[in-house]
Order: C-alpha cells, then structure tokens, then sequence
C-alpha cells in the first residue's frame, strides 16, 4: 500500500515538472526566446534536457498562446528550485524592460 501512495506522489511531481517545463518553455516562445538557449545558461552541464525537448511538441506559437505572466513564470520556477533557470530568466525580463 505505502509502495503504491509513494508511486503516486512521484508521478504527481513528475506530471507537475513537466507543467513547469511547458510554462518555460511557452514564456520564452512568447518572448522570441530559445527556451534551450536559457536553459543551457542556467545549467550548462544539462543542456540535453529530454523533458525540455519533449514539451517543445506541446507549446504553440505566440499567437496561439495565452500570455504567461513574468511573475508566473517566476513563481513556478522557484516551487521547483531552479533558482539558476529563475536568475537567467530575470535578466531576460530586464533586457527586454530597457
């Protein structure tokens, strides 16, 4: 029983990354950035993010998408820890505030 409560919490977070993946990955798009380019910033040691090249096939053009708030997007990072991906996306949001 244990085993089975335990798998589902996994699965709950591994359904839950992969929605904060999205999220980047649909941001940078919005923004006319390259969702792998960032990623490689944040963590150069990880660029082949499998789950990162999988979600590419779920995002749509900016036109198509709903605006993703930069607050959002921050937010949802920092649930996840990636303190890193969150820093590179700041400085983006900056470039583009200028």
């Amino acid at each position: 029983m244990n085993q089975n409560v335990d798998q589902k919490i996994i699965d709950q977070y591994q359904m839950d990354e992969r929605m904060m993946i999205l999220i980047y990955s649909q941001w940078c798009i919005n923004q006319g950035l390259n969702p792998f380019k960032l990623y490689e910033q944040a963590y150069p040691d990880q660029f082949k993010n499998p789950i990162l090249k999988e979600v590419q096939e779920l995002t749509v053009s900016k036109e198509e998408a709903g605006e993703i708030n930069n607050e959002t997007l921050l937010n949802v990072l920092s649930l996840f820890g990636n303190d890193e991906l969150a820093f590179v996306v700041t400085e983006e949001i900056k470039k583009q505030s200028k």
